[in-house]
């Protein structure tokens, strides 16, 4: 099939929807804000039980990624992420659901082929280049570090 770029231009203008920035962008910064203001609910918590600041941090982490994976599996995060957008993406929160999404989409394929294999199919990649790039930092840290 040949289509001129014209042409094509008037498929996609007919299927593209229409954007209200004015409604979505404030959305996005409410949710986005009240998912921050939740984690940071769970440091004052976690340090009035005691802990540190750091291991309030570490705990913290931890439980929204709990959170997430939990309002994953039940469907609520979908719902909250239709409305939120880019929102939702905040990294501990976002990360958990697209660790867990996968998984559940690839369930009926088994624990092995389907759940296991498929849980790192968009997460996979951040975390090998996580760990590289946290290597190759490594490596330059400990070469300048000599020279120092």
């Amino acid at each position: 099939m040949n289509i001129t770029k014209k042409e094509y231009k008037t498929i996609a203008k007919k299927h593209e929807g229409t954007s209200k920035l004015y409604i979505t962008l404030p959305k996005t910064f409410l949710i986005g804000g009240f998912i921050c203001c939740i984690g940071q609910f769970f440091i004052n918590l976690y340090s009035y039980l005691g802990l540190d600041i750091e291991k309030s941090g570490i705990m913290t982490t931890v439980t929204l990624v709990f959170l997430s994976a939990l309002l994953t599996g039940l469907g609520l995060y979908e719902r909250i992420a239709k409305h939120a957008g880019a929102g939702t993406l905040v990294p501990v929160t976002g990360f958990a659901n697209a660790v867990v999404s996968p998984a559940m989409e690839f369930k009926s394929e088994g624990l092995i082929l389907g759940t296991a294999a498929k849980m790192f199919v968009i997460a996979g990649p951040v975390i090998v280049y996580g760990i590289l790039a946290a290597f190759i930092y490594g490596i330059i840290y400990y070469i300048t570090g000599l020279f120092m």
